[in-house]
């Protein structure tokens, strides 16, 4: 790990710390998984406010795999794509129930053979529940590590695989956690806060101010 990368994650530590929170909020792994389903294109702090009704209506896995597809839709509508959503909540809880004994699996390849679990999701789970190692490539870590200059690729498949060769292992997770963190407060995709931000000196972005 060369000095550079070194001194921003030594920066996003003093700023944000170095504990591993998650946004949604859930009390299972299934409800994290369903939350995580549900906050794609979506902000975290709409999932909650629906999952707060959502998971005392259904309050075990059974529920949502037997769930009425119109109810389930109406339950959930106030979030984007929910005809999609509830289709895919309902076919994931089934296969929860009837394949993996209503537990959440670990392995990468169980989770994407999930309906409406890509790798992305995946990697959420992974890093959430089971505290492995992953990166998750959401627009935020994105269009931030190209601006810091950890990679030039705009596949989020190419991000990841260019973050697990820049970053330490141990530093995966959390700098998911404080890049999102990041780009909510200060590199906001519109107009970043440049005269604000403790990595100016760092930045590789053409359009830094």
């Amino acid at each position: 790990m060369g000095k550079r990368t070194n001194e921003i994650l030594k920066r996003l530590e003093q700023e944000y710390g170095t504990e591993y929170r998650c946004y949604l909020n859930h009390e299972t792994n299934w409800q994290l998984l369903i939350a995580v389903i549900l906050s794609a294109q979506c902000t975290d702090a709409r999932v909650n406010i629906v999952t707060k009704d959502l998971f005392q209506k259904y309050d075990t896995l059974e529920k949502f795999a037997n769930a009425d597809l119109e109810e389930l839709e109406q339950d959930i509508h106030s979030i984007g794509f929910y005809h999609n959503k509830a289709k895919n909540i309902i076919a994931c809880a089934k296969k929860l129930v009837e394949e993996f004994d209503g537990e959440v699996p670990s392995a990468l390849e169980d989770l994407t053979s999930l309906a409406g679990v890509g790798r992305k999701t995946a990697n959420v789970i992974r890093g959430n529940i089971y505290h492995e190692p992953s990166i998750v490539v959401d627009t935020h870590v994105k269009r931030i590590s190209k601006r810091l200059g950890f990679t030039k690729n705009d596949d989020p498949l190419k991000v990841e695989m260019d973050l697990m060769k820049a970053l330490p292992k141990d530093h995966w997770i959390l700098y998911n956690i404080q890049i999102i963190t990041f780009g909510r407060s200060i590199c906001i995709a519109r107009s970043p806060k440049c005269e604000n931000c403790f990595l100016m000196d760092l930045c590789k972005s053409g359009d830094k101010r």
